[in-house]
């Protein structure tokens, strides 16, 4: 067996056209804690115990493109865990009803025959999240 090189993820970088409202979408929806930024770059840092964000604001907001996520190289999508359904169900509730919020796909199996369910979202600011049940 080969010896694993890396162990999970340390953090995810997001560029965001502002900082004031991602911070709001996930400490105030999503219950994450502020932990850090730096605010020459600027940037602000979120957890929730679990996962690490690093929220950086673009250098020009008004000129940045959003991603393209069927035409260019990069993050597709982030996806974060919860823990079962009724939590899944918790988190669907206060996201779809959050301001700004884009569904792109509601509650649903994650494939045909699959008992692990997910929902996707566009988050004000325009950056593509999803929320998954454990595979089962």
């Amino acid at each position: 067996m080969t010896q694993k090189l890396t162990a999970g993820v340390h953090h995810v970088g997001l560029t965001v056209p502002d900082l004031d409202q991602a911070r709001r979408f996930f400490c105030g929806a999503l219950g994450f804690d502020e932990v850090g930024g730096v605010p020459s770059y600027p940037s602000i840092f979120v957890s929730d115990g679990a996962i690490l964000l690093t929220l950086w604001r673009a250098a020009d907001p008004l000129t940045a493109r959003a991603f393209d996520r069927r035409a260019n190289i990069g993050l597709h999508h982030l996806s974060l865990a919860v823990a079962d359904d009724a939590a899944l169900d918790r988190v669907w509730e206060k996201v779809r009803a959050y301001p700004e919020v884009v569904v792109d796909s509601p509650p649903g199996p994650i494939g045909p025959g699959s008992s692990t369910r997910h929902f996707l979202v566009f988050i004000p600011g325009g950056i593509r999240i999803e929320f998954a049940t454990p595979f089962a």
